[in-house]
């Protein structure tokens, strides 16, 4: 039975990044998956009046794995006047799905080393994890206000939130060198000190992993110094978006990052970790690579398919090496062409 995936292609380069990784797919497993795309985001709102229509949430719900390209318009879109913006449809697909677990792997191939705007000698071999708390903090907690002259927001979490985070993040440290790196701001907030303490406490379950916390302002400059110290990052939600992105310029652009979004056990969600890009949409000219190596995330977390996800990501590595490279990257290769390359060299 071929697997079921909805494709939400979205806005912006969405549509252009997808189309290139749902033809990578299809080339190296033909008639493996059933694509299902669905509206969402600001094509959502085209669609339906709405960043998340209901038939595209029911879809998602009966699906095996979801692609997500990328959403959101330009400054001033009218999108940002409906009911419900693009943005506020993905917050709402994470809880709808409980998708609070989300996973970013930082790494620098070789390829990419000139291009990091980091020495050389300080990046290369960087090869890390961030683990995001992703449906909870200060996105999500209740009361907020915004009023004339004061504005406030609410960061909640609990310890049932807390220890399942962090059980994730030291499932996947035991298949790598065995270190979480908690970050916190323990030293003035509480949400923070239960983090902690949380923390600890589910690492006594762990006896061979290595925790170590770490505040966040000192991790950020670690990130930037030292980091192939790092091996898995567990972090709640605000932190973790901060310092995910901020980590996604040690390969030198957000076009080669892929991310998953998981739940206890439904179904997982996997996108680039980069935004819509409106003023590069329709040109041919965006680097699909984030996107087909997302797809190579789904592959193997969600199908167990790590010699299909193996050879794909091997190509686009290859082709990276071989100096075929998009604009953000220094190449001159258009979309369709680093496409083509990589479906050439599939097998190779």
């Amino acid at each position: 039975m071929k697997k079921k995936i909805v494709i939400l292609a979205g806005d912006g380069i969405g549509p252009e990044i997808m189309a290139a990784a749902l033809a990578v797919l299809e080339a190296a497993a033909p008639e493996t998956f059933e694509f299902i795309e669905k509206p969402f985001g600001g094509a959502g709102i085209e669609a339906a009046g709405v960043g998340l229509p209901e038939d595209t949430l029911a879809a998602c719900q009966e699906a095996d794995a979801i692609l997500l390209g990328a959403i959101g318009g330009p400054a001033g879109s009218p999108w940002e006047q409906a009911s419900q913006t693009p943005e506020q449809g993905l917050l709402a697909l994470r809880k709808e799905l409980n998708l609070f677990a989300n996973i970013r792997p930082i790494a620098v191939p070789d390829a990419l080393l000139p291009l990091s705007p980091v020495k050389e000698a300080i990046v290369q071999g960087t090869d890390f994890v961030v683990v995001r708390e992703l449906t909870s903090g200060i996105y999500f907690g209740e009361p907020r206000e915004l009023g004339v002259s004061e504005a406030y927001d609410t960061c909640r979490y609990t310890v049932k939130e807390i220890t399942r985070i962090a059980k994730i993040a030291f499932d996947i440290a035991m298949t790598r060198k065995k270190h979480v790196t908690s970050v916190d701001k323990a030293n003035v907030l509480a949400t923070s000190k239960l983090w902690r303490q949380t923390v600890e406490t589910v690492a006594q379950d762990y006896p061979e992993v290595t925790l170590t916390h770490q505040l966040v302002d000192s991790c950020a400059m670690r990130i930037v110094q030292q980091p192939t110290e790092f091996d898995v990052i567990l972090t709640e939600n605000l932190f973790g978006d901060i310092l995910s992105d901020e980590a996604s310029v040690l390969p030198g652009t957000l076009g080669v990052l892929p991310s998953a979004s998981h739940s206890d056990s439904g179904v997982s969600l996997y996108e680039p970790i980069h935004g819509s890009a409106p003023d590069i949409a329709g040109q041919n000219i965006a680097n699909p690579a984030s996107m087909i190596l997302s797809a190579v995330l789904m592959l193997r977390q969600s199908f167990n398919l790590p010699d299909l996800a193996d050879q794909i990501e091997s190509a686009v590595y290859h082709v990276m090496n071989e100096g075929i490279v998009t604009g953000d990257l220094g190449g001159k290769a258009t979309t369709s062409e680093f496409t083509q390359a990589v479906i050439a060299a599939l097998g190779k």
